[in-house]
């Protein structure tokens, strides 16, 4: 059954696996949810992920981080919705949990969190919450 948002799809698969205390999930690529994934390495939410090249499609591994048993994940949530696109300038970003938390923001200069666009002074559209 074809999936009509691709990037719900992703967070909830990841979010499944998190809850299941998975130590990997398994999701179909694409360069948005790399760059996703990229963001969540670097704010350390996941471990580490992957990247294997397959005839047909692509498939991400993402490698989930859990600290003495307890996920680095608390939650995941889906902002821009391919049916009500929401967006925020400069001066109106979101703060997640006051900074504890991560924004992803798709702007011009590619997708960055909400401390990362604020500090290059460009909004663009909110993807989705981490926390």
């Amino acid at each position: 059954m074809p999936v009509t948002d691709t990037i719900a799809d992703y967070l909830t698969r990841i979010r499944n696996g998190v809850n299941s205390k998975k130590k990997f999930v398994e999701i179909p690529s694409s360069n948005m949810k790399v760059n996703i994934t990229k963001l969540l390495k670097e704010n350390n939410f996941i471990k580490d992920y992957e990247v294997i090249e397959d005839n047909k499609q692509n498939i991400l591994k993402v490698y989930l981080q859990y600290i003495d048993g307890e996920a680095s994940i608390k939650g995941l949530k889906r902002i821009s919705t391919p049916g009500l696109r929401q967006y925020g300038d400069t001066n109106n970003l979101p703060r997640v949990i006051n900074g504890l938390g991560i924004a992803i923001i798709s702007t011009s200069k590619g997708l960055l969190t909400d401390k990362q666009a604020r500090k290059e002074g460009i909004g663009g559209e909110i993807i989705c919450y981490v926390w």
